[in-house]
């Protein structure tokens, strides 16, 4: 190839240009699958039924039910940039899920595609090849109402892009999981998913209202956990309308696979939305681990761009800020207003631990999953699974959160009292006994639950922050003695630049030469705290903080580092109404049901599960 050949401009040949938009669009089967899929839904079907074999790579087939296309459609179907989907011509007002007009001529141009359609009251059904980009004439076809699209040999015209497919197993994983975020979508229609063994997923159509039949549709894709520990979604700014579910922060999963997000009924993977979700968990979850959701933003057309991306994966806001805003604050208040509650998940995974290491007899019967928790009933509209505690609880919770110095002064010998039955409006029931120093067990009216002392009590001091900062009431206490801690000389830079901010929380300190400085003051929640250490640990998270970070979000650090310190230590002994104390007081407190790092703060076994540890059931 000579440069002067390489100055000629010329135009490429359709066939060409077609494969050229395969691999922007059909990157893989599972890619093919989605456009048809998609294609089904827009024709308003009601049942999508996908077939593979080898993973897509032989054969791809989707069915429909839908309205279905006569012969002249067909052969429009397939030529690039032709659809019914913008009836205005209106980028701007985009309501279905297919509108660029590649994805048929694009498949066509890489494999051996054929089309059957047959529209509603039409006498016969019409059907319609394309191999390699050449078109072949419509012919009659014998079909039911709807859409038959099959995919035979994919990338046979092309066989450089066979190479970068994975194994069969994985890209018919790919596959399931695009039906499956497209079903959560549509929970009204029916999909199955099948391969030349056997049926991989039927999901029937939902029943019900639409809120509803989105759980139920989650529900049988993430599982009976996710149903079962699911908070109701439920918000609104403006003209932008959230709704879905979202799992207790204790039902948590180690990737962001669980987390199903969809715009104006289509699914995405947005860098803004996976952002606000982090951002929501902050508090309630470890860095390494992903919340399990199901989120659905409505919006108006003209208030979103879907046109930013090939594969429509991505969208651009007009307003991000203000979609941002929504779901961090839509999901901080359904986990806030979830109280104490933990996932039933955490006694079932308890249990399983006891069965995995031989606890349980060969003989014995399976495990059944804890149900239940510790739900109150509310009227719909209200928050769903939001615990109100009595009086008598809130008060309970502010002795407890009287001056913990002077709680913590008190002598530790346990009180003789005579042992009661928990009163029903304590769900996490009466103290029974502290074991280890460390761990508190209650009875409750069912069962029995564990406490983590140390995580549940760093949650109520953190939550008492965070409220005080936000009412600028924070107390500092000084010091009768002023506290000198020895740091290296950037941690001391880095503590002095931040002096400020740490006065807002209460801790006053300031450099004392290059190497130390002096602690004047903490916040008046943490009694005795270990000064030294908090300042040694502030002074850590400082070098690892991003300066971008807004104001608000590095005060909650901070927040948590000294409420981690000002907690009931492990080890420390606890008497009977200091015990009472703290669970009636995680029944009051927003998050309890985890710590500051995202570590659930208590285990429940339901009574019938304990029964079956000593195969009495």
């Amino acid at each position: 190839m000579t440069i002067e050949s390489l100055r000629i401009i010329r135009r490429l040949p359709p066939t060409l240009v077609n494969q050229i938009a395969a691999g922007e669009v059909i990157e893989r089967p599972a890619a093919a699958v989605k456009e048809l899929v998609e294609n089904a839904i827009d024709a308003g079907a009601r049942r999508i039924d996908v077939a593979l074999r080898d993973g897509g790579r032989s054969l791809i087939s989707v069915v429909d039910d839908g309205a279905g296309m006569d012969p002249e459609e067909l052969v429009l179907a397939i030529e690039r940039h032709a659809t019914s989907k913008l009836p205005d011509d209106d980028l701007v007002r985009i309501s279905t899920l297919g509108f660029r007009g590649e994805a048929l001529p694009s498949i066509g141009a890489v494999s051996r595609l054929s089309i059957a359609s047959r529209p509603r009251q039409a006498a016969e059904g019409w059907s319609l090849s394309v191999e390699g980009g050449a078109v072949a004439a419509p012919v009659p076809a014998a079909l039911n109402q709807g859409t038959r699209v099959e995919v035979r040999d994919l990338f046979y015209a092309t066989p450089a892009r066979l190479k970068f497919l994975k194994g069969e197993r994985a890209e018919t994983q790919a596959t399931v999981d695009v039906v499956e975020r497209l079903a959560m979508a549509h929970p009204t229609l029916s999909f199955t998913v099948a391969d030349a063994a056997r049926t991989l997923l039927r999901l029937e159509a939902a029943q019900g209202e639409l809120f509803d039949a989105r759980l139920a549709r989650v529900g049988a894709v993430l599982g009976g956990d996710f149903a079962e520990n699911a908070l109701p979604i439920e918000a609104q700014r403006e003209r932008v309308r959230l709704t879905g579910h979202a799992a207790l922060p204790t039902l948590n999963r180690a990737t962001a696979q669980a987390q199903y997000l969809f715009v104006n009924g289509r699914p995405v993977r947005d860098r803004l939305l996976l952002g606000a979700i982090r951002g929501a968990y902050a508090d309630v979850l470890p860095r390494d681990r992903h919340p399990m959701l199901a989120l659905y933003l409505e919006l108006p057309p003209e208030e979103v761009d879907v046109n930013v991306h090939p594969t429509k994966a991505e969208v651009r806001f007009r307003d991000p800020a203000l979609v941002r805003g929504l779901i961090v604050s839509a999901l901080r208040h359904a986990i806030a207003g979830a109280g104490y509650r933990a996932s039933t998940s955490v006694g079932a995974d308890t249990l399983a631990a006891f069965a995995a290491q031989g606890d349980l007899p060969p003989q014995s019967a399976p495990l059944s999953r804890p149900t239940g928790g510790f739900l109150t009933p509310s009227p719909w509209g209200q928050q769903r699974g939001v615990v109100r505690p009595s009086l008598g609880l809130a008060e309970a919770a502010a002795a407890w959160q009287a001056p913990i110095a002077a709680d913590l002064a008190r002598p530790s010998a346990r009180a003789e009292t005579a042992v009661e039955e928990p009163a029903p409006d304590h769900p996490l029931g009466a103290a029974r006994a502290q074991v280890h120093a460390t761990y508190i067990v209650t009875q409750t009216a069912d069962g029995l639950v564990i406490v983590d002392q140390h995580a549940a009590h760093e949650r109520i001091v953190y939550e008492r922050m965070k409220a005080e900062l936000l009412s600028g009431t924070v107390k500092s206490q000084g010091l009768l003695l002023p506290v000198v801690v020895e740091l290296n000389e950037a941690s001391v830079d880095r503590l002095a630049a931040r002096q400020a901010e740490l006065a807002e929380l209460g801790l006053e300190l300031e450099p004392f030469g290059p190497g130390a400085v002096v602690v004047r003051g903490v916040p008046a929640l943490l009694g005795q705290s270990d000064v030294p250490g908090l300042v040694q640990d502030l002074a850590d998270a400082l070098a690892e903080w991003d300066d971008a970070r807004p104001l608000t979000e590095r005060l909650a650090h901070v927040c948590a580092t000294m409420a981690c310190h000002g907690s009931v230590r492990a080890g420390r002994r606890l008497n009977a109404a200091e015990m009472d104390a703290l669970l009636r007081s995680m029944e009051a407190t927003p998050n309890a049901g985890q710590c500051n790092h995202g570590r659930p703060t208590y285990v429940e076994l339901k009574l019938a599960d304990i029964e079956k540890l000593f195969q009495r059931r």
